[in-house]
């Protein structure tokens, strides 16, 4: 009994914490340049099949699977935004992440075009 109890309260203290920014302690991290897509792209298909949304948050990435959600830190300004991955790229040497046109006004990159970001892949 005096070993449930901790445990326990371990796992009523996580149901309580919030999940939509509860990053995975098992799940993928990197660092590194992010971009975001012309309003040129808006209505063409993405790799996995759906229409591109500039004012949806979405990314592309070249390996996550379709659907995971990951959190983007503009490691200049420690701004935040989560997306769903539904595309693969970016192709351009040095970028990790291509983010919709909405998630870059979230992270106050749509000056600069490419900024430093730091991904944390979310729990699914």
């Amino acid at each position: 009994m005096r070993r449930a109890l901790p445990i326990l309260l371990l796992v009523l203290l996580a149901g309580c914490a919030s999940r939509d920014q509860a990053v995975d302690p098992s799940g993928y991290r990197s660092e590194g340049q992010a971009s975001y897509y012309s309003s040129r792209h808006h209505g063409r298909r993405t790799a996995s099949g759906e229409r591109f949304d500039m004012h949806a948050l979405t990314a592309a990435h070249r390996s996550l699977p379709f659907g995971s959600k990951v959190k983007v830190t503009n490691l200049n300004n420690q701004r935040s935004v989560v997306v769903r991955i539904n595309d693969r790229g970016p192709y351009a040497r040095g970028r990790i992440i291509d983010v919709s046109r909405k998630a870059a006004e979230r992270l106050g990159m749509l000056g600069s075009g490419v900024t430093p970001v730091r991904l944390e892949r979310l729990p699914d």
